[in-house]
C-alpha cells in the first residue's frame, strides 16, 4: 500500500491544471457524512494509506499532509511512513489548521478543490469564509479521484431488510408521525435526511452496506403528505417493498434525489447543514426556503423506548457471557505463548457468534498488548501482531451488534506482573470511571459539565487523555451516535432519560502501555428533578491492577456492588467451572 501512495498522489496532481486548482482536500467520509464508509468512498485511505476513521488529506503541487486527532497519532505516524505525506497532529497548540496551512503555502488568487459530495454545507461555507481571508477560493465540483482510481469498488448493492417491531418498539408510521409533529413546531413542511442511521431508524430497516454498521445507502424525504425513500432499486427485496407500502413510503432511485430537490414545491424544507452534503444542498429549488437546523430524528432516535431498553439489557447479558468465557480462555491460554493480538480478537468474535441474535461486531476489535495499547484505535496487522505474555496489560476494546442492541466495552486486563506505574495509572482511570458512573445531576445537564468527573483523578497527577469520555451508542445501529456526548468540548445537547452513552476514560503512555475502562450507561430518573446513570455493561473489571489504598470507601463500594450485579446476572448462564471463575473475579475487594 505504502509503495503505491506516491504514484496515486502524483496521478491526482496531474489533474490539477485541468481543474484549475492548486490544492485538493480529501476527507474520510461519503455523501452521507458518515464516520465509517463503504469501500467505494474510502478515498482518503486510497490516496494516503491511512486507515483510521478520522482524518483529512491535503494535497498541494509539491506537498501533502494528513490531519488526524489524538486517537490516531501513533497509527498515522506508522502508516504514513515513506509515503511523502506529513502528519499534522490535530488539536495540539502548535499544529496549524488546514486553512492556515493552505493560507501560508498558497498564493492569493489560488483555488482549493473539494468534492462537494463529501463535505457538509457547514464545512464548505466555513472553508469559503476562512480561505477568503487569505485570498483563496474554493471549487466544490472537483473529482480527480474517479479517473485516477482504477478498479474502484462499486457502490454497495446489498438489499436492505426489515427490522422487526419486537426489537424496534415503535413502528415506522409512529416515528413519522412524531417527526411531522416536530416539523410543525419548527414551521417546516418537510425534512431531507441523508444520515444513514437516521434513515434506518425512521423506517425500521437495516442493511449491510457499511462494515460493522447495519445501514444502507439512501436519502429520505419526509413532508406533511408523503415519505420518499431514494434508494437503488436492487436494494429493495419483495419483502421490503411490500413493507414500505404498508408504511406508506414511496421509493425513487438513489440518483433522483438531486433532481427531486431541484423541482420541489415544498415551501419550507428543513436540513441539517452538518449532515447534508453541499452538492445536494446546492440542488434545492431556490424558491424553497431552507431551514438550517439539527435533524429532529437525532434526538428522537437517541431516547430509547421501553422495548429498546429491555432489549439492550438482554443483549448485555449475552455479551457479558461471551466476555466471561473469553476472559477464562485468555487466562488459561496466554502462558502457552500461542495467543496473539489477532488470535485473541478472533476468539472473542467466535464466542460472540455463539450468542443468540448476534449479527456481527459493532467495530473491529482493538486488542493492544503493552505499548500497542497506547495506540488508541490500534489495529493489529500480521506485521505488528504481538504474542501475549504472562506480564503487562492487554487493552481490549470490542463490541457486538445484536438484533436487540449494540454493545461497546473496553477492559484492560493484567496478564501477569505489572509495574507500579501501570498499577497507578490503572487505578486512576478506574477512579475516573467510577466517579462518572456514580454521578447524580439535575435535568438539563450537558455532557461537558460531567466530563471533569472522569478526568479529575488524572488531572491531580498531571495526566490527561485527549479523546472524549463518552459517546452515544445506537440500537442495532452505529456504535458511535449523537447527538449527546461527554467530552471537554462544549455540546449544547443535554442528557435525557433513555439515552445510552459510553463511559471510557483512559491513559496512554507511548512505548509502554495503554489503559481504558469502558461501560455503557443509561440515563434515568434518580429522584425529583435529578438524573443518574445505570451501568448497562455486565463484565468483571480486572482487579489485579488496582491499588486498593488509592480507592475511597465509596469507590470500593461501587465496584463491589457492580461485581455483585455482574455475578447475579451472568452466573445462571454459565457452567459450574465458569461460575467459580466469575465468583472469584467478582469477589468483594475489601
Amino acid at each position: 500500500m505504502k509503495q503505491s501512495v506516491p504514484s496515486r498522489i502524483h496521478s491526482l496532481r496531474m489533474q490539477f491544471e485541468s481543474y484549475g486548482i492548486q490544492a485538493f482536500i480529501i476527507p474520510g467520509t461519503d455523501p452521507h457524512l458518515s464516520e465509517y464508509v463503504a469501500p467505494h468512498w474510502k478515498t482518503r485511505e486510497w490516496a494516503s494509506g491511512f486507515t483510521g476513521s478520522a482524518g483529512t488529506v491535503v494535497i498541494l503541487k509539491d506537498l501533502a499532509g494528513l490531519w488526524t486527532d489524538s486517537r490516531y497519532f501513533l497509527q498515522a505516524a506508522d502508516e504514513l511512513q515513506d509515503t511523502g505525506i506529513t502528519l499534522f497532529k490535530d488539536g495540539l497548540p502548535d499544529t496549524p489548521s488546514i486553512v492556515s496551512y493552505l493560507g501560508t503555502q498558497l498564493k492569493p488568487g489560488s483555488t482549493v478543490g473539494i468534492d462537494g459530495q463529501t463535505y457538509s454545507v457547514s464545512q464548505v461555507e466555513q472553508f469559503k469564509k476562512e480561505l477568503a481571508a487569505y485570498g483563496l477560493t474554493v471549487a466544490t465540483n472537483i473529482d480527480p479521484i474517479t479517473p485516477a482510481w482504477n478498479n474502484r469498488p462499486a457502490i454497495p448493492a446489498t438489499p436492505a431488510f426489515v427490522y422487526p417491531l419486537e426489537y424496534a418498539g415503535i413502528s415506522c408510521k409512529e416515528k413519522v408521525t412524531a417527526i411531522r409533529a416536530e416539523l410543525i413546531k419548527r414551521g417546516a413542511e418537510g425534512v431531507f435526511l441523508s444520515a444513514l442511521d437516521e434513515i434506518a431508524w425512521t423506517l425500521n430497516l437495516r442493511g449491510e452496506d457499511v462494515h460493522c454498521n447495519p445501514v444502507f445507502i439512501s436519502h429520505l424525504l419526509i413532508t406533511s403528505g408523503e415519505v420518499i425513500l431514494f434508494i437503488a432499486p436492487e436494494k429493495l427485496t419483495p419483502e421490503v417493498s411490500a413493507y414500505l407500502a404498508t408504511q406508506e413510503v414511496h421509493t425513487c432511485a438513489y440518483e433522483e434525489a438531486a433532481t427531486y430537490l431541484s423541482h420541489t414545491r415544498i415551501r419550507t424544507l428543513l436540513i441539517n447543514p452538518g449532515k447534508t452534503c453541499y452538492t445536494l444542498y446546492s440542488c434545492i429549488n431556490p424558491l424553497c426556503e431552507v431551514l438550517r437546523q439539527d435533524s429532529p430524528v437525532a434526538l428522537l432516535k437517541a431516547i430509547r423506548n421501553k422495548q429498546e431498553i429491555a432489549g439492550i439489557h438482554q443483549a448485555m447479558i449475552r455479551d457479558g457471557v461471551a466476555m466471561v468465557k473469553f476472559l477464562i480462555w485468555l487466562e488459561k491460554e496466554v502462558p502457552s505463548g500461542q495467543v496473539t493480538e489477532i488470535s485473541a480478537a478472533e476468539k472473542l468474535t467466535a464466542l460472540r457468534k455463539e450468542q443468540a441474535l448476534y449479527k456481527g461486531n459493532s467495530f473491529d476489535t482493538i486488542a493492544g498488548y503493552k505499548e500497542h495499547g497506547a495506540i488508541v484505535h490500534y489495529s493489529a496487522t500480521p506485521q505488528s501482531n504481538a504474542t501475549l505474555q504472562p506480564e503487562g496489560f492487554l487493552l481490549l476494546d470490542s463490541g457486538a451488534q445484536y438484533l436487540d442492541g449494540t454493545t461497546d466495552i473496553t477492559r484492560t486486563i493484567a496478564l501477569g506482573p505489572l509495574t507500579e506505574e501501570e498499577k497507578t495509572d490503572y487505578t486512576l482511570v478506574l477512579k475516573g470511571h467510577i466517579a462518572l458512573a456514580m454521578a447524580r445531576f439535575p435535568a438539563g445537564t450537558r455532557g461537558a459539565q460531567l466530563d471533569v468527573l472522569a478526568r479529575l483523578p488524572l488531572w491531580k497527577q498531571g495526566k490527561n487523555f485527549l479523546h472524549g469520555t463518552g459517546h452515544g451508542v445506537g440500537h442495532f445501529l452505529n456504535v458511535h451516535e449523537g447527538p449527546q456526548s461527554i467530552r471537554m468540548q462544549e455540546n449544547p445537547v443535554v442528557l435525557i432519560p433513555g439515552m445510552v452513552t459510553s463511559n471510557e476514560p483512559g491513559i496512554y503512555i507511548e512505548g509502554s502501555h495503554g489503559i481504558r475502562t469502558e461501560n455503557l450507561l443509561l440515563t434515568r430518573i434518580a429522584h425529583g428533578n435529578f438524573l443518574e446513570f445505570e451501568t448497562l455493561t455486565l463484565c468483571p473489571i480486572c482487579t489485579k491492577g488496582i491499588i486498593p489504598q488509592m480507592l475511597s470507601v465509596e469507590e470500593i463500594e461501587w465496584l463491589n456492588n457492580y461485581h455483585h450485579t455482574v455475578f447475579e446476572k451472568l452466573s445462571p448462564l454459565l457452567d459450574k467451572a465458569e461460575r467459580e471463575w466469575l465468583k472469584e473475579s467478582t469477589k468483594t475487594l475489601y
